[in-house]
């Protein structure tokens, strides 16, 4: 059931190691099924190669697996917990992108050092307190520091996005690690360096929603 969602699934998880968000096996794209009590991620410990559609995992908000033979990822708890706080979120994605988890582990708040980072994240990507890795306790991390941010640090693991559609999750976890990137550099040079005024960010705020993209 849910075969095209499945392949939408399939395709976000598969562009996590094209974006190099992730090594290995580790990471997953999550999506609410519409109108259903249902969520479809990516199974546990399987190289993003030998994803398919067919191995996507479909369980209930409560985590019974209702379609699919492999076991879903260890990370399917906390997603779940979002879904059910978090009505306007449809999509989660986790990852371990080098730069944004170099602030996680040192427990750092990103603050907007540019245009890109305002436009996407207002003032800053927050970080959360350290939380235990398969259970409730990353998602209710998440529900209770990330606000109205499409991302969050999770403290000494990495990632967390969020958006009411995949792209929008995806692209969330692209564009931080991008900034992350320049502001890991930037700082190195510049310890000090302040972050884009208040002023400045509701400037590209509003630029950012009346121009960027097509009509």
């Amino acid at each position: 059931m849910f075969e095209k969602l499945k392949a939408e699934v399939c395709k976000a998880n598969k562009l996590l190691k094209e974006n190099n968000l992730v090594r290995w096996t580790s990471g997953n794209v999550s999506c609410r099924v519409p109108d259903t009590e249902y969520v479809i991620i990516k199974p546990s410990g399987v190289h993003f190669e030998e994803l398919s559609s067919e191995n996507m995992v479909v369980v209930d908000l409560n985590g019974k697996v209702m379609e699919g033979e492999l076991k879903p990822s260890v990370d399917t708890e906390s997603h779940l917990y979002v879904y059910k706080e978090r009505e306007d979120v449809n999509s989660v994605v986790h990852t371990h992108s080098p730069f944004a988890t170099s602030f996680a582990i040192r427990g750092q708040d990103l603050p907007s050092y540019t245009t890109t980072a305002a436009n996407v994240f207002n003032h800053r990507v927050p970080c959360s307190d350290f939380a235990t890795i398969g259970a409730e306790d990353i998602g209710r991390e998440i529900v209770d520091h990330i606000g109205e941010c499409p991302a969050i640090l999770m403290k000494s693991h990495g990632v967390f996005t969020v958006g009411s559609t995949i792209e929008k999750a995806l692209k969330a976890a692209v564009v931080l690690e991008e900034t992350a990137e320049y502001a890991y550099y930037a700082t190195l040079q510049e310890p000090e360096l302040k972050p884009l005024s208040s002023e400045i960010i509701a400037s590209c705020n509003q630029f950012y929603a009346a121009s960027y993209g097509q009509n």
